[in-house]
């Protein structure tokens, strides 16, 4: 087994069990400093249609594998996972940019996700239905066939693993496709996925920095059975469009414009803290991160000065230093983005009580898209911020006065992937539960994604789930047999 997590060669397609290079490569830079850490393969439409040629030739054999072989590699891959977790979390933080504490939690749970995977492909259970006037009938769960994994750039491990874990549990064969940003880590995890002896052909990869051209390959082959896409609303609705005359299932885990709530009986220290975990992590590049926070009237003014002491605690600089709490955007684009929706909202009236600008951290080898941690104050509809997701370390904060007006505020989104609620009645956390219309919701808890619960949203932000019980779902076919004895 190779003993580094990080690869010495541009070899990044694993195609039908060989790992090989293309005509082209295109390098990978550290969003902190913009070196370059490394180049993949640039696959385009040949290597894709090698791919699922493959593909679909694994499928024959891996489709009948037992439950606990399959259930083998997973955990075996867990365990390297965890003994390699220093330089794979080093790897994933010079690659994505995230603090080096946030790219370890990462990877480790990356490795409990192919543990929980492990079981739940045990569990994939059919049934035999009670007798009738004919005969019995079974209901079968039999694998979906050739896989295509879009994985996001900003959680590149876990995200990607996950949906490796549970089409590999559920007899599926799946080929993976990185973000270009971020294909190293993803390399380093499927090696050593592919390392715990894998059939050829059952787990490949693709990188290419023509997702476009690429993907859209697989899309018009009726071989690839099913996409797992995590990635923008944008980009998953041109996936739905695309799938033309080939219909096929598809999960979608797209964008997100997460509500918070507080409460006015809130405990106001512990949602405080909260509040700047889901939103400062990754700085705030997450599908998942609050991008809207309503304070009740009554607490705002206590709330918020606990808020602002949060935020001016953390600190700005590169992921792999020690003490950095915020890392840089992934590139100038996203920083771009951030900024238009704090000037617009400046512009409209509203106040920046906390940073508010571009960064430039005192390290002069730091030449990447650095903002600073930011809480915005006096916000209303009418600015971008209030419709749009801004993928960045910036909150705004809205006030309130009932509790139907707050559940309301929430839901007032296409969007419906996470919310969050500080609360101490039994009343309240009920109504806000039963209210909310949000796949995830983290009551009193900033960190609601976890292996053993189903991860996905509602309205514009997707369609399936994955993990939890329901996870596997989304890799297995129903198949109805009706028997006449």
């Amino acid at each position: 087994m190779s003993q580094t997590a990080v690869p010495t060669t541009d070899a990044t397609l694993l195609i039908d069990g060989t790992w090989r290079s293309a005509g082209n490569v295109f390098d990978v830079v550290d969003p902190a400093t913009l070196e370059v850490i490394g180049q993949a393969a640039d696959a385009g439409p040949e290597e894709a249609l090698e791919a699922i040629a493959a593909a679909d030739r694994a499928f024959r054999t891996w489709r009948t594998s037992a439950a606990e072989d399959r259930a083998g590699h997973l955990r075996a891959a867990a365990v390297r996972i965890r003994e390699r977790q220093d330089e794979l979390a080093d790897l994933l933080s010079r690659e994505n940019g995230k603090p080096l504490a946030e790219a370890r939690g990462e990877v480790l749970a990356s490795a409990r996700m192919l543990d929980w995977a492990a079981e739940e492909g045990r569990r994939a259970n059919g049934r035999v239905t009670p007798p009738s006037a004919n005969g019995p009938g079974l209901v079968l769960k039999v694998p979906v066939g050739p896989v295509l994994a879009i994985a996001p750039w900003n959680f590149p491990a876990s995200m990607l693993v996950r949906k490796l874990g549970l089409a590999l549990a559920a007899g599926a064969v799946i080929i993976a496709k990185p973000a270009e940003q971020t294909p190293l880590i993803a390399t380093a995890l499927v090696r050593i996925l592919q390392e715990t002896g894998l059939p050829a052909g059952v787990l490949q990869q693709i990188t290419t920095s023509r997702p476009a051209e690429t993907v859209g390959a697989l899309l018009a082959d009726r071989r690839l059975r099913k996409i797992s896409f995590t990635g923008s609303t944008e980009v998953g609705l041109g996936l739905v469009r695309a799938t033309g005359t080939h219909l096929r299932r598809i999960s979608l885990e797209m964008g997100g414009h997460s509500p918070a709530i507080v409460f006015a009986d809130a405990d106001l220290e512990a949602a405080a803290t909260g509040v700047a975990a889901a939103k400062f992590a990754n700085a705030g590049q997450s599908c998942t991160a609050i991008n809207r926070l309503y304070v009740h009237r009554d607490v705002h003014d206590e709330f918020l000065a606990l808020l602002l002491d949060k935020a001016a605690a953390l600190t700005v600089g590169r992921g792999t230093a020690p003490g950095t709490t915020i890392g840089p955007l992934i590139d100038e684009a996203g920083l771009a983005k951030v900024e238009a929706h704090v000037q617009d909202a400046v512009s409209r009236g509203a106040k920046a009580v906390v940073g508010g600008h571009r960064c430039t951290p005192d390290d002069p080898l730091l030449q990447g898209a650095f903002f600073e941690p930011t809480v915005l104050t006096g916000v209303d509809d009418s600015m971008l911020i209030s419709s749009e997701e801004t993928f960045g370390p910036v909150l705004p904060v809205y006030v309130f006065d009932t509790d139907d007006e707050a559940i309301e505020q929430a839901n007032s989104t296409e969007y419906g992937l996470a919310a969050y609620v500080y609360a101490a009645a039994l009343s309240r956390v009920w109504q806000a539960i039963d209210g909310l219309d949000f796949g995830i919701i983290g009551m009193n808890e900033p960190a609601p994604v976890r292996p053993e619960l189903p991860f996905g949203g509602m309205k514009n932000s997707g369609q399936d789930r994955e993990g939890g019980s329901e996870g596997i779902e989304a890799y297995l076919e129903t198949k109805s047999v009706a028997i006449r004895l």
